[in-house]
């Protein structure tokens, strides 16, 4: 599809899109946990909706009006064996982390899902699942979907030092060690978001955190909740970059969930200079707030160390912004950027080229020279629904030219409405 040309500044007010990760794991809890769960401002892109699915394949009741989300959980032991393979689409949150929620199950799943999951490794979590005592496998003796998972209602406590840095792999391991009988202890690389943990108490969990190290005894009982979703960080990151690299603009961003684990992109956004104004609202431990952001003169900086876990998803948007800041700015230490929807390192830097700017992959990032004008050219988002979303704000900066994005479709993942807000802001 060709892209919107921007020939004037965003001005506006917009509600971002739910938060990803915590609609996933509403679905997820409601589900193991005993009684009904509600939630609201549930995030219908076709991940979440993926997640929702798998559940009901599992016999979980749930039930949609479309305000409002119903879950009736029946705790870990009113999981069903599903009738058929369950699709997971697009999204690796779903097919991670519900492994570790199958692991302690007395049956048998085949798991599978898009080209894309085909070939996202699953190692990170099939090995510490199958310590625990369940038995994972891939397909043809691979780490690669589409997978099977044997459950064992006999599942041990570990203690595991985790050598990446992954939210969906503790989450994994974390479904499986409520489950387990004894205490399990896990080590972070580094310390990634803490929305599993959060929701664990929220549903009268007992789990105890130090620093990066995680303790946790099973088997647990959890109880059905009330669940309102903020609004999504990383979704927001696109139009924090829109309003600060397109002139003439200004952007409020309404209902922005602040979880600290999250917002790595406020700290880059301060750094670079950028004008950024942060209202908090909500409770201490459902932080949200007003985002205001306008154009800024910004400059380069170095991005790497412990604040990577906090902005892994937003480094693409990143990555454009700084290719409109003075100097270098200088990406390290994300090599998880390759093993997502799509290598986003290679992608970020092939397509953002292809438009004029200055870019190099490295193997754990990017070293970008700013600032550069962009041109128009045919591009892809790879399937990737963050790539897609970049390259429509790079399009923004175009001042000769058209943009045509492949693979458009891939942004209603976590974004359906995204086209909208954008033309609601240029008008």
């Amino acid at each position: 599809m060709d892209l919107v040309i921007n020939k004037v500044g965003l001005n506006g007010v917009i509600d971002i899109p739910s938060d990803k990760s915590i609609s996933h794991r509403s679905i997820m809890f409601g589900a193991i946990a005993e009684g009904q769960t509600t939630i609201r401002n549930f995030l219908r892109g076709d991940d979440c909706l993926s997640t929702l699915k798998a559940f009901q394949d599992l016999g979980v009741k749930i039930e949609d009006d479309g305000e409002v989300i119903t879950v009736h959980g029946a705790g870990f032991s009113g999981l069903k064996p599903a009738k058929q393979a369950i699709d997971v689409g697009n999204s690796g949150t779903t097919i991670r982390l519900i492994m570790g929620i199958l692991a302690g199950t007395s049956f048998t799943t085949e798991l599978f899902g898009d080209h894309s999951i085909a070939k996202r490794p699953m190692n990170r979590v099939i090995l510490p699942i199958n310590q625990m005592g369940a038995v994972c496998t891939g397909h043809d003796g691979t780490e690669f979907p589409p997978l099977t998972v044997k459950g064992t209602e006999k599942l041990s406590p570990i203690h595991y030092q985790m050598p990446v840095a992954s939210a969906q792999v503790k989450s994994a391991i974390l479904f499986a060690a409520l489950q387990a009988h004894g205490e399990s202890v896990i080590v972070e690389k580094e310390k990634t978001r803490d929305h599993t943990e959060d929701m664990i108490r929220q549903f009268g969990g007992d789990i105890s955190v130090s620093g990066k190290e995680i303790r946790i005894s099973g088997p647990q009982k959890l109880v059905g909740q009330e669940v309102v979703v903020p609004g999504d960080i990383s979704s927001a990151a696109f139009f924090l970059t829109a309003g600060l690299i397109i002139p003439d603009s200004k952007i409020t961003l309404k209902n922005v969930g602040l979880n600290p684990t999250r917002t790595g992109i406020i700290d880059v956004i301060q750094q670079m200079g950028g004008k950024l104004l942060v209202q908090e609202s909500g409770s201490e431990a459902n932080k949200a707030g007003t985002l205001t952001v306008e154009t800024s003169d910004l400059k380069g900086i170095e991005i790497s160390g412990e604040i990577i876990p906090r902005l892994i998803d937003e480094l693409p948007i990143i990555a454009l912004l700084a290719t409109q800041a003075e100097g270098t700015t200088i990406i390290r230490d994300a090599e998880e950027l390759k093993v997502k929807e799509t290598n986003r390192i290679d992608a970020v830097a092939t397509e953002l080229n292809k438009m004029g700017a200055k870019i190099e992959p490295t193997d754990d990032g990017l070293i970008i020279h700013g600032k550069t004008p962009l041109n128009g050219a045919n591009v892809t988002s790879y399937g990737d629904h963050r790539i897609g979303m970049m390259l429509q704000i790079a399009a923004l900066l175009v001042e000769s030219g058209k943009v045509e994005l492949d693979k458009a479709e891939a942004i209603s993942v976590s974004y359906p409405r995204f086209f909208d807000d954008l033309t609601k802001l240029y008008r």
